[in-house]
């Protein structure tokens, strides 16, 4: 069995022009919108030994200031999402896009996606309009989620204070690792990892700088369950990091946002690295056990 990349974008042109209409012009500050087709991401597949890619609406995310027309949106870049499973079989999974910070329009979207499209998931970016996961409002789709035993990949996306912090460099490169870092720890701190069990969470780029904040967590919050225990018990796609040191490692390309260069890069430099023995077998197989017989490959 081939690669399972759980962490590849595509791109709608109406998804990109209803975002530059909301501002994002260039977004997260890179210089423009990467260019995506069907046939280029299954070149890439082909090229590389990916058998099978899970798609997902990457940052800003579908929701820009109006809730109707996030709905909209959502419903659009989904359905397209699940055509894609269709022409392509095998080929093409994908994580449903929410219009949150609207929870009323998330929790319709999540069950349509997941009940009539067949969703591998959902993706969340590490805050939405400045609200970060843990917030109590979100509770109801958390509930959701949970009892279904839902799959949750986590993407960063720029903080709400950006433009203070970024310093006009592109949030990527920076702020995307301590947004994530920011979510996740926001979800250990309010307690939803431990009152909602059965989610599980693909975090992106192996977690960034979370390694180095468990302890730090405890040190600081004594009176709350430890932290570093819940952050073992969440799954880390490896897009542009080296292996980390966990047995929850999955593939993730990010494509189309990496470049196919750079894809192809990491994935000859992780077949050549020791550190890296057995990664394509050891990824694949938790993929495999965190999706199930959705992987269908």
């Amino acid at each position: 069995m081939g690669l399972i990349d759980v962490h590849a974008h595509f791109l709608l042109p109406e998804y990109v022009a209803a975002a530059e209409r909301a501002g994002h012009v260039r977004p997260d500050g890179l210089p423009a919108w990467p260019e995506w087709s069907v046939q280029r991401h299954l070149d890439l597949m082909d090229s590389t030994g990916i058998a099978k890619s899970v798609l997902s609406v990457s940052s800003p995310g579908v929701h820009f200031g109006d809730d109707f027309r996030a709905q909209v949106l959502a419903r659009r870049v989904n359905e397209a999402a699940a055509e894609l499973g269709r022409q392509h079989p095998g080929r093409f999974g994908f994580f449903a896009s929410l219009p949150l910070p609207d929870v009323d329009g998330a929790l319709v979207e999540a069950q349509y996606a997941l009940d009539v499209l067949q969703a591998d998931g959902v993706v969340l970016t590490s805050n939405a309009g400045g609200q970060y996961p843990g917030d109590p409002s979100w509770d109801q789709l958390w509930r959701e989620l949970d009892a279904r035993s839902a799959v949750v990949f986590l993407h960063p996306t720029s903080p709400p204070q950006w433009r203070q912090v970024a310093l006009d460099r592109p949030r990527p490169m920076i702020e995307f690792l301590f947004d994530s870092a920011r979510a996740v720890a926001d979800l250990a701190l309010t307690g939803i990892f431990r009152r909602f069990p059965k989610v599980q969470f693909i975090i992106a780029h192996a977690g960034g700088v979370l390694p180095l904040l468990g302890d730090r967590l405890d040190l600081y919050a004594p009176d709350l369950p430890s932290v570093t225990p819940q952050l073992r018990e969440l799954w880390y796609d490896v897009s542009g990091t080296p292996v980390a040191d966990t047995d929850r490692l999955l593939y993730g390309s990010d494509y189309c946002f990496t470049p196919a260069s750079a894809v192809v890069a990491q994935i000859a430099a992780l077949d050549q690295s020791s550190a890296a023995v057995d990664w394509r077998t050891r990824t694949t197989a938790n993929a495999v056990q965190l999706l199930g017989e959705r992987v269908g490959v």
